[in-house]
């Protein structure tokens, strides 16, 4: 194990290059992105997943959803069978003029914890590709097999929401049997400090669009009896939310499961200060935090938040004196364990209906709904991936929750009859995932791909 790990620590550079390779490829899954990107990013991730030396490597397909990609090596008789994940599509690039470097064209620079590689995707999650075929190759390679049965799906639509994924797994279910999911989609804990994930927040999305005409007019010609659906979906909105921004809509807070004690002190026991989770999350000097619970990192994924995530009437660009037809805005729900869905997006919906002023239209669109998920750490693979990171990492991992969403997770874990889920990743407080300048950091990654190496390992010493 040790001289396999060596190996790939000695090939980090090679492994590097291949995360660059596929950072370039713009595979934003969002509508209104080019989707022949997502096909050519899924064509790449093949061709690598070849390259490791997987077998029966594939591009697999559902009708109207982007591509995953496929490969296995299953020559390790009565030993456990792995079943990997990451996902190859990426958010959109958000604002291109706040990038210091160009979005899709990974660049090294410092940053916090040290030389960084800077793009989007570098950490969600196109290097969570590439710690997995970093490991298998680093065995292939040196020893000519691997201690236990390896199966790899690489996903094309997990930034929306996984919209096909029942249908997917409907369709390829017989090719995904395993005894345990490792998915290298979640972070640590900060810089040189793993973690495991045990928590996710599900969420809902919604597109709402408010209409009070068939076209823009001249603000002066009929500003006053004509309504503003601007004005009017911002008075909506601010409905949502109370005076501390905790979610105003009759019923949601309800389901939140109230905290034990057991829980509380876990939660104190995270070394987190308000000065750091100030710094990391970038708030401006006099940004209230809006605190619930004992501790800032439990709020995380045991409170539910609701977020406005694009609000659009005309444009700062061509900001006329008018009055806007239309004004939409998405608008999401992060939810927590023991909230059901499908009846939050079902109350959101509710309450927006019934908030609309001044008789104006409403059109509703559903973007996403997947729930929460958690696990109880216990068992062999849990000890082996804590065994992995203290090897890889050097130091012990903490247990946390994580509170953004990973849909693929509880639908595959219910697939494969309750097996094991492993979260692990290597974004960090600094990667600013999702916005612009989204970072990895180069030592953590390193680690990352060393610790998959341990971790086959121990599996299948462990596993009985």
């Amino acid at each position: 194990m040790r001289q396999v790990a060596e190996v790939c620590e000695r090939n980090f550079s090679r492994h590097l290059e291949d995360l660059k390779s596929l950072v370039r490829i713009p595979s934003v899954s969002f509508d209104g992105f080019e989707p022949a990107e997502v096909r050519k990013s899924v064509h790449a991730v093949a061709a690598l997943l070849k390259k490791t030396g997987l077998e029966n490597v594939q591009v697999l397909e559902v009708p109207g959803a982007h591509p995953y990609a496929y490969g296995e090596w299953l020559k390790a008789p009565g030993k456990p069978t792995l079943l990997l994940y990451a996902h190859h599509d990426v958010q959109p690039p958000g604002r291109t003029e706040l990038w210091q470097s160009p979005p899709f064209e990974p660049t090294p620079r410092l940053g916090p914890g040290g030389e960084r590689l800077y793009g989007r995707g570098t950490a969600d999650d196109k290097a969570g590709i590439i710690i997995h075929t970093a490991a298998i190759s680093s065995y292939l390679e040196t020893l000519g097999s691997l201690p236990v049965n390896i199966k790899v799906v690489i996903e094309g639509e997990e930034e929306t929401g996984s919209a096909h994924l029942a249908e997917f797994l409907k369709t390829y279910r017989s090719m995904l049997d395993a005894d345990v999911l490792v998915l290298t989609d979640s972070g640590n804990f900060d810089c040189g400090i793993p973690a495991l994930t045990i928590a996710l927040r599900g969420m809902i999305g919604l597109g709402v669009e408010v209409r009070a005409l068939t076209k823009s007019v001249h603000s002066g010609m009929w500003g006053g009896p004509v309504p503003d659906p601007a004005m009017a979906l911002t008075k909506m909105l601010a409905a949502l939310v109370d005076d501390e921004g905790r979610i105003a809509i009759p019923g949601v807070r309800e389901q939140v499961r109230p905290l034990g004690k057991e829980e509380e002190l876990e939660m104190k026991k995270l070394p987190v200060n308000e000065a750091d989770f100030r710094k990391q999350s970038g708030m401006v000097p006099g940004a209230r935090l809006l605190r619930e619970g004992p501790s800032l990192l439990g709020q995380l994924w045991r409170f539910p938040s609701l977020t406005v995530n694009a609000f659009e009437a005309s444009s700062k660009k061509q900001a006329g004196n008018i009055i806007n037809d239309a004004a939409w805005a998405k608008v999401t729900i992060r939810l927590v364990p023991d909230m059901n869905a499908e009846k939050v997006l079902k109350q959101l919906e509710d309450f927006l209906k019934a908030h609309v002023p001044w008789g104006l239209e409403i059109k509703l669109t559903v973007e996403s709904c997947a729930g929460p998920w958690a696990t109880n750490p216990i068992g062999p693979a849990f000890e082996a991936a804590k065994a992995a990171m203290k090897a890889g990492y050097g130091v012990e991992p903490y247990q946390i929750g994580m509170g953004g969403s990973i849909p693929f997770v509880q639908p595959f874990s219910d697939a494969l009859g309750g097996a094991p889920a492993l979260l692990i990743g290597v974004e960090d407080p600094y990667t600013n995932a999702h916005g612009e300048n989204e970072s990895l950091l180069l030592s953590d990654f390193k680690k990352g791909c060393i610790s998959q190496v341990y971790l086959f390992s121990e599996i299948a010493e462990r596993w009985r």
